[in-house]
C-alpha cells in the first residue's frame, strides 16, 4: 500500500473541504495531549486540526513511506516521526495516546485487522477519529451508461487485500461501528463526500484513471472507454465520491462527559 505525495497534495483540499465539520470540532476538542495519526501520508490530518486551532497536542505521525514521513517531517518539525508497518498492530506506538487519528485508511484494513485495533484502544481508553473512510457511492454528472457497473467493479476491487487482509472497503465505517459499539464506545459518524467540480480537473483526471485501472482488474472490459468519455467532459461536470467520518469515544471519556 502507498499513495505518490502529488496524488496526496491534489486531494488534500478535497478532504478538508469534506470532512464533516462537527466530528472534527470534537474531535479537536479532544486533542489536547499525545495523538497518534496513522497512515499520516505528509500530515494532512495534522494540517486539518491546525485549520481548527487544535493546541496542546503532542504528534506522532505514523507511516510506513520514508519518503512521505521526510515530507511530514520538514513540514512538522514539532511532530515525532515513526516509521513502521501499520499491519502489526501490536507495534503502534499507543503509550500515553489519548487520541488516534486516520484519514482514507480504514477502507484498506481488514475486519481481523480491526478487531485487533479496537482491542488495543479499548485497552488503553483511547478515542477514535477516523475520516474519510470510502462509502462505495459514486456519482457523476452528466451521467453514462457504465457509471454502475464502474462503481460495482471498483467496489469489488476496493475489498481485494491491501496488505492487511481483505479489505472493508465500502463497508469499513458500519465494520469499525459495530466493532467498537461491541467494546463499549460510543460511535459518532457523518458523511463527508468528495463534490468534485471543473475546478478540480487534475484531481479528477487522476482519479478517473484510477478507478478505470481497478474496474479494469476487476474484470470489466469497458474501463478504458469509460475513462474516456468522463476525461472529455470534466470541463463542465462533476462527481460526488462518498465516504464517512466515524469518532468513537470510550466508555471512561463517555462517563465524563
Amino acid at each position: 500500500m502507498g499513495f505518490a505525495p502529488e496524488w496526496l497534495a491534489l486531494r488534500e483540499p478535497a478532504d478538508r473541504a469534506a470532512r464533516d465539520a462537527a466530528l472534527l470540532g470534537r474531535a479537536v476538542a479532544l486533542a489536547d495531549g499525545a495523538v497518534l495519526d496513522l497512515g499520516c501520508g505528509t500530515g494532512s490530518t495534522l494540517r486539518a486540526f491546525a485549520g481548527e486551532r487544535a493546541t496542546g497536542a503532542g504528534w506522532r505521525l505514523f507511516d510506513h513511506d520514508a519518503d512521505l514521513l521526510a515530507r511530514a517531517a520538514a513540514w512538522h518539525p514539532e511532530a515525532v516521526i515513526h516509521q513502521g508497518d501499520l499491519a502489526r498492530v501490536e507495534d503502534l506506538p499507543l503509550e500515553g495516546v489519548g487520541l488516534v487519528t486516520a484519514s482514507a485508511l480504514f477502507d484498506l484494513v481488514s475486519r481481523a485487522w480491526v478487531e485487533r485495533f479496537a482491542a488495543r484502544l479499548a485497552g488503553a481508553g483511547t478515542a477514535l477519529y477516523a475520516a474519510l473512510s470510502y462509502d462505495g457511492v459514486m456519482r457523476w454528472h452528466p451521467e453514462d451508461p457504465d457509471d454502475a457497473i464502474v462503481t460495482t467493479r471498483f467496489n469489488a476491487h476496493q475489498r481485494g487485500d491491501k496488505g492487511f487482509g481483505p479489505a472493508l472497503g465500502p463497508e469499513a465505517a458500519k465494520v469499525m461501528a459495530a466493532v467498537f459499539e461491541a467494546l463499549g464506545y460510543e460511535v459518532h459518524y457523518a458523511p463527508s463526500p468528495w463534490r468534485l467540480g471543473p475546478q478540480d480537473a487534475e484531481m479528477q483526471h487522476l482519479l478517473l484513471a484510477g478507478i478505470a485501472q481497478a474496474a479494469g482488474e476487476a474484470e470489466f472490459a469497458g474501463a478504458e472507454a469509460w475513462h474516456g468519455r468522463r476525461a472529455q467532459v470534466l470541463a463542465d461536470g462533476w462527481a460526488e465520491i462518498g465516504h464517512i467520518d466515524l469518532l468513537a469515544l470510550p466508555p471512561a471519556l463517555v462517563q465524563r462527559a
